[in-house]
């Protein structure tokens, strides 16, 4: 069963010194409640807010970290790759500077050949019959 609600009070407060304590004590908890909570509030948005940057910035020089070492990877197999072609040409060089291969690759290119001698070009491939 429910009670009637009364629209008005017959009670009346008592006016003392200690019940106005009272009341300001508990005025005075209510407000330092409401403090608190916006105090850790406004604690714990600071906090959301400083991780998510943290978080932002440490997965963002992650990917930038990931982007050098991949170019830096690819610089590296670049930089072989030239020192191999740089040590290729230093024995070309070498070769060329050797009289007798310079004129093996006369005879054999430019068809220069010793006196009395006679050079016939056969064709590299297998023929198709």
């Amino acid at each position: 069963m429910t009670r009637p609600v009364r629209k008005h009070r017959n009670v009346t407060k008592i006016e003392s010194t200690y019940v106005q304590e009272k009341e300001q004590q508990i005025a005075h908890k209510t407000r330092e409640k409401k403090r608190l909570i916006r105090r850790l509030t406004a604690f714990g948005v600071l906090f959301v807010v400083l991780t998510g940057s943290l978080l932002f910035t440490h997965f963002n020089q992650r990917a930038q970290m990931s982007e050098i070492q991949d170019e830096h990877d690819q610089k590296l197999a670049e930089l072989e790759k030239h020192q191999q072609e740089n040590s290729n040409l230093k024995r070309e060089v070498e070769l060329l500077s050797d009289i007798d291969y310079l004129l093996q690759i006369a005879r054999k290119d430019y068809f220069f050949s010793k006196d009395g001698e006679i050079i016939f070009k056969l064709p590299d491939e297998d023929p198709s019959y």
